[in-house]
């Protein structure tokens, strides 16, 4: 019984050529797949490999680089805002409580419109 066999001959890209199509990928933006039908190499990521062997870094790479300062700037930020939101917190519960107790004195001592009382007497708002 005899198998047919395809015989795939090799294609040996010259360095070159290489760093003809990487050029070209990073200074015209081409898409990988473009240049792959530009110039007729066969692997989809043949091209995407080239440019990350040969390449300068323009493409496929993202490098963040953070020094010790910004992350603990950061982290004292972040303190300073959750310290500052439970200030805040504190000083409406202080607000509220403030105002529930100066509608009961009201009540109490039998007035009415409370704004007209802060108007008038000494410590209440002025407009």
């Amino acid at each position: 019984m005899k198998r047919n066999r395809v015989i795939k001959s090799v294609i040996r890209y010259s360095e070159a050529f290489k760093l003809k199509v990487v050029a070209e990928v990073e200074r015209e933006g081409l898409t990988f797949e473009e240049a792959r039908r530009k110039y007729g190499v066969r692997s989809a990521g043949t091209v995407s490999r080239w440019v990350r062997q040969y390449g300068n870094g323009s493409r496929g790479k993202i490098i963040r680089v953070q020094t010790p300062e910004p992350i603990n700037e950061l982290k004292r930020l972040q303190e300073r805002v959750k310290r500052l939101e439970s200030l805040l917190a504190d000083a409406n519960i202080d607000l509220v409580l403030e105002r529930a107790y100066t509608q009961i004195a009201c009540e109490q001592a039998g007035i009415k419109d409370m704004e007209e009382f802060k108007k008038k007497h000494p410590g209440g708002r002025r407009t």
